[in-house]
């Protein structure tokens, strides 16, 4: 998969830092510190881009044709 930017949204709640994907719905996450909220913001949208294709495939029974339509 070729390489994408993603838009990360961070707010201090407390004694944490919540996080977001802007553009991707679900992948949220926190952290003590700023990087930490970084780190595991990016396990995140791995594991939720991981899963999502995941599910995807597996809809999609055998014989689909995979091709790269959208490129960023």
């Amino acid at each position: 998969m070729k390489s994408r930017n993603f838009t990360a949204l961070f707010k201090k709640v407390g004694k944490f830092y919540a996080a977001w994907i802007e553009e991707v719905p679900g992948v949220n996450t926190q952290g003590r510190t700023l990087s930490e909220a970084r780190e595991n913001l990016k396990e995140a949208l791995e594991l939720v881009l991981e899963t999502q294709r995941s599910v995807v495939l597996k809809e999609a029974g055998p014989g689909f044709i995979k091709k790269e339509v959208l490129s960023f």
